[in-house]
Order: C-alpha cells, then sequence, then structure tokens
C-alpha cells in the first residue's frame, strides 16, 4: 500500500482529461477449461457431480474487476492508481438449472454503461455442449474506481456507444441506475407498505388466528407452512490472509460464495430437497472486511411462492475490542425446489416487512434475465 500511495500523481483530476473508450476496448473472454484440463475440476466439483456456483460467483467478480481495469487502461502507465472495487451485483439470471463439471465453460464481458467514477459491467457464462457453446447466465455487476489507498472516489474513462444496439445497451445502463435509486427510496426501511402489501400482511395474519378464541395473541398455523422463525441457519467465518485481495481487505467473491453456500443450505432444509438457484439480486457491498474479522451470516426464507423459495443472507462483523457489530453486505437469493415446499408465515411485524422485501426481490429476479 505504501507503494500505491505514489500512484496519487497518475489520477485524473477531471473525467473530460481521459480519453473515451468503446464498449469493445473492454470486451474480454476467458475460457474455464473444465472439459480440456481436468485437474482443476476438483476446486468447481459439488457432491452432486455438478458446479459450484459459489465459485462461479468468485469467478465472474474477478472478471468484473479485470473489465474494468482493461476499460481505464493507459498503455503509457504500467500500474494502474485506480482501485476497482465491487459496488453491488445488480442481477444474475439463470438460463440452465444445472452447470456440468466436464464441460468447458467460456465467460464474456464489457463495460456497458460509465458514470463519473463508476461503470456497469455485463458478463454472460456459456458452456460447451456437443461444440456448441450455450447460455448459461447473464449477470450485471457496478464496480466503483477509487484512488490508490482506496479512500476517495476517481475519474474513470467515458464511454462511446457505438450504433443503435450500443446506445440501447448504455440506455438500460441508465435505466437500471434510476430504477436501483427508486427501490432504495420505496425501501421498507424508510417508506411504509403500500395498500396492496398492507392487504397481503393482513390477510396472513388473519388466517392464522385461532377461531376458537376472540384474542390477537392466539395464532395457529396454517396447514403446510412453517413460521418465519423456524426457517433460519446461522454461520461464522475467521477472515483468513489467504481470502484477501490487492487491497489487503478480503475478496468480495469470496464473501459471495460463503453467503451463497449457506443460503442453498436454508433452502436445502427448508424444501427437503435439494434446490436450484435461480437468481441472485441486489447484493450491496456496504463496508469492507478486514483481515482477521469475525463474520457472522445470517441466512432466513423470507418469502415463498410455488416452488420458490427467497433467502435473504445478512453479514456483519465483530468488532471484538468495541463489542460492536456492523453490516457489510445483504444478499438475496431466488431458489426453486423440486418438491412441494411449506408457505413461509411471518407472526411479527418485523418478520412481516422481511416477507414484503423478499416478495419485491423475488418479483424483481424472476422477471425475463437481463440480456
Amino acid at each position: 500500500m505504501n507503494e500505491r500511495k505514489a500512484l496519487h500523481t497518475l489520477l485524473a483530476k477531471n473525467q473530460a482529461d481521459l480519453p473515451p473508450r468503446k464498449m469493445r476496448d473492454s470486451y474480454i473472454e476467458v475460457i474455464l477449461p473444465l472439459g480440456s484440463q481436468p485437474e482443476i475440476r476438483e476446486k468447481y466439483l459439488n457432491a452432486n457431480n455438478t458446479v459450484r456456483f459459489g465459485r462461479i460467483l468468485e469467478d465472474l467478480d474477478s472478471l468484473g474487476v479485470l473489465i474494468c481495469y482493461t476499460h481505464t487502461k493507459h498503455e503509457a502507465v504500467q500500474r494502474s492508481p485506480l482501485s476497482i472495487v465491487t459496488a453491488l451485483v445488480d442481477k444474475i439470471g439463470l438460463w440452465k438449472k444445472v452447470i456440468y463439471p466436464d464441460c468447458d465453460i467460456k465467460f464474456t464481458g464489457n463495460v456497458s454503461w460509465v458514470g463519473r467514477t463508476s461503470m456497469e459491467v455485463k458478463m454472460h457464462m456459456l458452456q460447451l455442449q456437443n461444440g456448441v457453446y450455450c447460455p448459461v447466465l447473464d449477470a450485471t455487476f457496478v464496480m466503483v474506481a477509487r484512488d490508490p489507498e482506496n479512500k476517495r472516489p476517481a475519474f474513470v474513462n467515458p464511454l462511446i456507444p457505438e450504433g443503435p444496439e450500443e446506445e440501447k445497451i448504455f440506455k438500460e445502463g441508465e435505466l437500471n441506475k434510476i430504477r436501483r435509486t427508486d427501490f432504495s427510496k420505496a425501501s421498507l426501511l424508510k417508506m411504509a407498505p403500500t395498500a396492496e402489501e398492507r392487504t397481503i400482511v393482513h390477510d396472513m395474519f388473519l388466517n392464522t388466528l385461532d377461531s376458537r378464541t376472540v384474542s390477537f395473541r392466539s395464532r395457529v398455523l396454517p396447514p403446510n407452512s412453517m413460521w418465519m422463525e423456524d426457517a433460519k441457519l446461522k454461520g461464522l467465518e475467521i477472515c483468513h490472509p489467504q481470502e484477501r485481495n490487492i487491497f489487503n481487505r478480503i475478496f468480495g467473491g469470496f464473501l459471495m460464495r460463503k453467503a451463497y453456500e449457506l443460503g442453498w443450505a436454508t433452502a436445502c432444509s427448508y424444501g427437503s430437497s435439494r434446490p436450484y438457484v435461480v437468481a441472485v439480486d441486489d447484493i450491496m457491498f456496504q463496508k469492507p472486511v478486514e483481515i482477521g474479522s469475525l463474520l457472522f451470516f445470517s441466512s432466513q426464507v423470507c418469502y415463498t411462492e410455488d416452488n420458490f423459495i427467497q433467502v435473504r443472507v445478512h453479514s456483519e462483523v465483530y468488532h471484538s475490542n468495541t463489542r460492536q457489530h456492523h453490516t457489510t453486505n445483504v444478499f438475496h437469493f431466488t431458489f426453486t425446489s423440486e418438491n412441494q415446499i411449506p408457505k413461509i408465515i411471518p407472526k411479527t411485524y418485523g418478520e412481516s416487512m422481511l416477507y414484503l422485501d423478499g416478495k419485491r426481490h423475488f418479483d424483481s429476479a424472476t422477471k425475463a434475465p437481463t440480456a
């Protein structure tokens, strides 16, 4: 980090000082040779003889950073003065249920929208089957550029779309930013539920009242249902140097993998069968995680619909010297189960807000995957 301090002189004072880039300038293709190099399969293999999705999350996070460094690369400079970090995972939509461990995977991606200090990256994953690469998933990440010491925002090269197709993609990036802002403003932590959402909560409440008593406190669980308080799991990670990034913080892809695996285990125990991930939605990286941190994960089934299970994973660091907890991330995963699943039922007002928040993320995530 001391070496990086000297790179401050290379930072642009204004975005206009940086040369514009085109989408093709940051385009990258990477092959993960699971089929042609069997020795690397072990790292990606799960007990069901398919690919571990948590490993794919790690690879997407690394690729997103690499794409952004390619977009901002200055040929005359050997080391980039920028610290590029993941701000959020906007959405990952999956086209296929199973990722095979013995077929090559191809990742492609490029910068699709640029603000002053942030970049949206669109990535696609394909898998080789019968000689043809078939789509597996599409992902949209937002990365931010910061100064060499990762303390303040830094300007990035503007992006110039070429032709109607790229202009459409760029416009989608603008609309995504507006949608995220609107979603945040309407958060149930800030605003009351809508009239329709209040009706949903009240109907569930009435459906759990004991008809034999005239009491708001006597609650009965409906058939084929489960109380929300009984559908959670917890986990702990001690953050070792092995998982650090180049800025001496814990790698964001590692956090995503650990959160996903706990979320998967929660959906598995809830549905009593193997769940399949359908979408990842709205992962916000709120605070960096330092080496040596005690990292607590809390996973909760917060919404169900048909055979879909919406899981929310909350992560926080515990500082032993101050005895304080600080939220670092909130993750949202949508799974589907092959078996019939119980309906999740909130009991308290706080759980009802979790339920409505889960419904909002489910509705957002299960729209057609972004292309």
